[in-house]
């Protein structure tokens, strides 16, 4: 029998000064709104959780370039289904991976801060592989991998193909000594230290995914409807 026709999507719940006059980084709107419609259009039921409940908004993902009219609209109606699910988040522990199906990390570079470190919803996403589901992440959302661990407690990337933000996309934002300041790897580095094979996109911000059975992950933003799209496909290769 498949798992259910239920994902959670995974928010993070950090932040931090990032950007030009200290703007911060944290949840980038667009990796968790698109695959939130995404799913929903498929027939999914989708709830959102972050490790502490709460979430702070990307500066970045705020702006007109990232969030385009139609987005916009959604995020900042209090009322719609994706807003009303962001503002009233559950904790990972107060929910049962056995009712899931699909587990997504969507991102921003505030994932690179707390999903290393975020054991709830390691041990959530853990239990979705563990009864046969798909596990997901997109962008910066791959660190939270760290803790993604099957049966044996091996990380449930390694030996697997995997994408996500590049070095190069580090780099030429300009914030690659930012997240040495963390004290956290690039999500390269943590691929390479857990054992998967990371696979580069043509350019760090042209859409491209990676789906390696029932592992699916993504490059960037603009790959976040993509790689949605290609977990719901391996979804429903599921028996």
């Amino acid at each position: 029998m498949a798992p259910p026709r239920r994902a959670l999507i995974a928010i993070t719940s950090a932040h931090a000064p990032l950007y030009p006059g200290g703007k911060e980084t944290g949840l980038f709107i667009t990796e968790a709104l698109h695959p939130f419609e995404v799913f929903r259009k498929a027939g999914f039921e989708v709830d959102l959780a972050s490790e502490t409940g709460k979430y702070s908004a990307d500066w970045l993902s705020t702006t007109d370039e990232w969030l385009k009219p139609e987005d916009r609209k959604v995020y900042e109606d209090k009322n719609s289904e994706f807003r009303r699910k962001l503002d009233t988040m559950q904790t990972p522990d107060k929910l049962n991976a056995d009712d899931y199906g699909l587990f997504f990390a969507s991102a921003g570079h505030a994932s690179l801060i707390d999903y290393p470190d975020a054991k709830g919803l390691q041990k959530f996403a853990s239990g979705v592989w563990a009864d046969g589901g798909v596990v997901s992440a997109v962008c910066h959302g791959g660190a939270i991998f760290k803790g993604i661990v099957d049966d044996k407690g091996t990380p449930i990337i390694k030996g697997r193909n995997v994408t996500g933000f590049t070095t190069q996309g580090e780099e030429e934002e300009g914030i690659l000594d930012t997240i040495k300041s963390w004290d956290r790897p690039t999500i390269e580095a943590s691929a390479a230290s857990l054992g998967a094979n990371y696979v580069s996109p043509p350019g760090p911000w042209d859409s491209f995914t990676q789906t390696d059975g029932r592992l699916v992950t993504g490059a960037n933003p603009a790959s976040a409807t993509a790689t949605a799209e290609a977990a719901v496909a391996a979804f429903d290769k599921l028996k």
